[in-house]
Formats: structure tokens, sequence, C-alpha cells
């Protein structure tokens, strides 16, 4: 199917967008408190404006307010110290231990600190006073930290918070902790990515309710960035993308969340001004506040690599590897790993960066190098990735430059049958294995195989929840399969390929470049014309030397003259 743009075809925005519409403007009016909204600030900035009163004394609301707009911005460092200041102040401040236990529940990362967070509720003194909707608080997040496996007592928690918010309708608060428990549930279905999507869309509609009474409200941002934080619902979360770092420019974090919105949008210009936000602001606050280097935000430090990339500035995501390189050789001297219980690595995303790096700019080269950092081991902790990499990069290189039919892939196999049940068990893992097993019956001319296998692994990509950042597969599987059907010299079926890579991984820039190669030899010159214009238009900073811009220009200029 033709689409209008190379990125969007419309029969995939249409319908869930006006549904998604009718969602939220059929959703009941929100009421919340009119008036009390505070401006909260740290030592690093605004963090928003919010209104949670509570029974505690002036001086340490003023405290718990820090930990709570730290708290929707997940920078939880600052609101764990934030609420124990308040507590500090006064000890009989119920909703003081409430807030530190719940900046030990990370929903989103997947993380949380049992022990510190039930230590944090054991605190409270036993002849603390507390009002009904203070009390239903704490029944609720003693909930989340009760008896039960993860799943159970997330279920039971955000249960609590929706009769909470019920309870309690002007309580913005309430209804923010709700939406945020939703978005928790929903880490829980990457294998049921409908019931996935039903609790982020659920959650999404609440925060933009909250928006429009408050749209200051970091919570309101935030957490509908996390919501539509997918290829086809990115679109409605835009505006707070937009806001989200005006809101609270003191929070590293809210520097870098647009990000996830502005990449599914294909807004690359955007996407690597946001990273480089998150990035630089973390530093400063690490150094500030003299923290471990590991605390620095090597998640915006990763995208940003991936932006540069996608714009085609090799030589700056060169740069960005390099600065991670000279971080994890200074970290290894310190050997800080844990801070406020959680593992928190400098090394952390390395890996990840060195494949995006080597698989974006196709210098195949690369991958035959070293990338051990002082004591680290490339592809140590993560084996199977690795080698993945290593099979995938040797298979590309004769795939494009012809260069023989002799893989090993062996390395990869060995891996993958070590430990058979658990790989069995990876969506990812068995579709690396049959992109693998594609290119090499591809190179070895069994052409009818290769494509078998690779419709194969499309259909298990599809299991996968909707990607967020760069790809997890780090080679998409359509992106893959149209590359492959290129070289079997079947453009038509290649350019159909590239159309359903670019709406899962918009404006992705090998995605597009594919696109426009298969449409030109198909004869559909307008296609062609619109990818490597769009192409040209991302790449307006790319490093001169690039050949992709001199291959884009020249057929634009030659069909012009064409047309003329």
């Amino acid at each position: 199917m033709k689409s209008s743009s190379p990125g969007y075809p419309e029969k995939y925005l249409s319908l869930p967008i006006f549904l998604m519409i009718i969602v939220i403007t059929s959703l009941p009016q929100l009421t919340f408190g009119e008036t009390g909204h505070a401006i909260v600030s740290s030592s690093q900035g605004k963090l928003g404006t919010i209104e949670f009163p509570t029974s505690g004394s002036a001086q340490a609301h003023h405290q718990f307010l820090q930990g709570i707009a730290a708290l929707h911005s997940f920078w939880y460092e600052e609101a764990v110290d934030a609420f124990q200041r308040a507590t500090t102040i006064d000890p009989n401040f119920v909703m003081g231990y409430w807030g530190e236990a719940m900046a030990h529940n990370h929903p989103i990362w997947n993380e949380e600190n049992l022990n510190e967070a039930r230590t944090a509720l054991q605190a409270i003194p036993n002849d603390s006073s507390s009002t009904e909707r203070e009390r239903r608080y704490l029944h609720a997040v003693r909930t989340l930290f009760g008896e039960g496996n993860k799943l159970s007592r997330d279920r039971a928690y955000a249960a609590e918070m929706e009769q909470l918010s019920r309870a309690f309708p002007k309580d913005q608060e309430a209804s923010c902790f709700y939406a945020l428990s939703l978005l928790g549930l929903a880490t829980h279905f990457n294998d049921q990515p409908k019931m996935q999507e039903k609790y982020r869309v659920q959650a999404g509609a609440i925060t933009l309710a909250i928006a429009r009474i408050n749209p200051d409200h970091p919570c309101a941002a935030h957490y509908t960035i996390h919501a539509f934080d997918d290829p086809i619902h990115a679109s409605l979360a835009l505006p707070q993308a937009r806001r989200y770092a005006q809101i609270a420019p003191g929070a590293h974090h809210a520097q870098h969340m647009p990000a996830h919105i502005f990449i599914q949008l294909g807004m690359w210009d955007e996407a690597a001004a946001s990273n480089k936000a998150g990035w630089e602001h973390s530093k400063i606050w690490v150094a500030k506040e003299n923290l471990p280097l590991s605390l620095q935000d090597y998640h915006s430090l990763y995208w940003l690599l991936y932006a540069y990339l996608q714009q085609g500035c090799y030589e700056e995501a060169k740069a960005v590897l390099s600065q991670k390189q000279q971080d994890m050789i200074q970290a290894q001297s310190q050997h800080q790993t844990q801070t406020h219980g959680y593992t928190r690595r400098v090394s952390r995303y390395y890996d990840k960066m060195v494949a995006a790096y080597i698989v974006e700019t196709e210098q195949w080269d690369e991958a035959h190098k070293s990338w051990d950092v002082g004591s680290y081991q490339f592809g140590k902790k993560y084996a199977l990735p690795a080698a993945y990499l290593r099979g995938l990069v040797q298979s590309l290189h004769s795939l494009h430059a012809d260069a023989g039919t002799h893989l090993d892939h062996s390395e990869f196999e060995s891996i993958f049958q070590k430990d058979i049940m658990k790989s069995r068990k990876s969506v990812v893992s068995r579709t690396w294995r049959l992109q693998l097993m594609a290119l090499r019956a591809v190179i070895q001319g069994s052409h009818a195989e290769s494509i078998t296998l690779l419709d194969q692994a499309v259909k298990l990509e599809e299991q996968l929840p909707p990607p967020s950042g760069p790809p997890s597969l780090i080679k998409p599987t359509h992106e893959l399969s149209g590359e492959v059907l290129l070289f079997m010299d079947k453009p038509a079926e290649a350019q159909r390929h590239f159309e359903q890579a670019l709406v899962w991984h918009t404006n992705r820039a090998r995605s597009l470049l594919g696109l426009a190669r298969a449409a030109a030899r198909s004869g559909e010159i307008n296609t062609a014309r619109i990818a490597y214009s769009t192409l040209l238009n991302i790449w307006h900073q790319a490093d001169s030397d690039r050949p992709e811009l001199h291959e884009a220009k020249q057929f634009l200029q030659q069909t012009t003259q064409t047309s003329k």
C-alpha cells in the first residue's frame, strides 16, 4: 500500500488516534482544587507546580513538596533526601515516611527496594496523628510493599489508588499516583501488547485531564509521555513533551524525557538536544553534589549517540563513545556501583552503544577491533548480543560488499544452545537467530529459504512491545528484510518492508535510504524523491563526507532534470 509519506502509512494512524481522542474527550470532567498550587524548586532549579496538603508542620511540608516534585521526575535520590529532611524536622510527619517509601519503588524501571521501603514505613511513630485521606495513602503504600509477588502487589495498589482518587476527586496527587500505578502495571505485560496498551492509554487519559487543570504539574507532562511512548500514540504527547523541560528545568530527567516522543516521531534535532540537555544537567548535578560518577545519566548519553547516528553525525557519535570510555576508565578506580541500594555502573549501555555505532555507520571493520575498556571486557556480561553483533556485521559485510560466502555464526549458536531454555523464552534471541540464519541462506544462494526465515523473524518481532528509543533488536527485521530483498533484486517487495520499518521507527536513516533505493529501482520516482528529500532534511548537519549525501543529491538533481 502506498503511503502519503515514508514514515506514516495512513492506515496505521487514523483509526487509533481517532479512537484515542474519543476515549479522552468522553472521560468525566475531573475536578481539582483551584488554589494552593506551590511552585517547587530544588538547589538545581524549578521542579514544577503541585498541590499536596498534609498535616505536617509548615517547615517539614516545604521539604515534603520538594520530595513529591522530585518523585514525579523520577529523581529518586533527591526525593529520598527531601523526605528524610521532612521527617527530621517533624518526626511525627507520617506523609514524610510515606514519601520515602514511595521513593524506593521505580515502576517504569522495574525496580523496587522492599527492605528500605518497609523500613521507612516501620519508622512511623505509633502516636502520630493523620487525616482520613493520609491514612488512605498509608494503607495503599503498605499494600504496595506488603506480601505477595510484584504483580499481585501492583494490582492491589492500583486498585487502592483508584479508590483513593475517587474518594478525593480534588486531590491531583491521588490521580497522579493512580496513573503511575497503571503505568507500573503495564510493565508486567510486555508479552501482551494489548493489555499493556490498555493500562498505558488509561494512565494517559488521566494525566491529560490533570494537565488541563494544572498545566505546570510535572506528573501531567512526565506520565503522559510514558503513557503514549509508542509510534502510534506519540503525537498525543507531543505538546507535553515540548513543555516538560520548561516545567521542571531543575530535574535532569525532565530534560531527557521529551526525547521519548521526539524519537518516536523521528524529530532527530529535538531528540539530540533533549538528550544532550539531560546528560549535561546530570553531570552538573553529580559534580556539584560530589556524587558518584555512576549517577550521571548514561541513559541520555546512549540515546544521544543514537540520535547523532540518525542525523548522520558520525563524528559526534564517535566523540560520545569516547566520552563513555573515558568515564569507564575513571570509574574503575572508584569501584562505585551501589547507590541508594541500586546497581548503577558507569559501563551500563556501553555494549549497546558500540553495537549501534557499528551497525548504523556500516563501518564493518570496527567490529573486529577490541572494544574492551580497562578491565571491562566487551561482550563478557552480554555474550549473546555481542555474538549476534559479530555475526550480523560479518553477514552484512558479505551482503553489501560481496565479500565472500564463508560465514561463521558458530559463536552465536554455541551461546544460544548453551542456555537453550532461556534462549527459547526470549523473543529477541529467537529473532536474532532467525535473522542470522536468513543472512546465511541468502549469501549461500538459498533465496526462498532466506525469505521464509525473515518472514518468521518479522512475526516474532511483532510480539515485542512497542519500541522506546533505539531498537532493542539492534537491526529491525523489516529493515533487514528490505536490504536482503534488494540484494535479491526484488525492489517492490523490499519497498514494502522499508515502509513497514518506518511505521515502527519513524525517519530511521537506514530505512529511509533503503526505501529511496528500492523505490528508485521500482520506478516509483516520486516515492524515491520523498525518501531522499527526507533523508537530506534530517541529515542537514551530517558529516559532509558521507556518500549517502552525494547519492541523495545526485538522484534529486537527475530526476528534476528528467522531469523537465
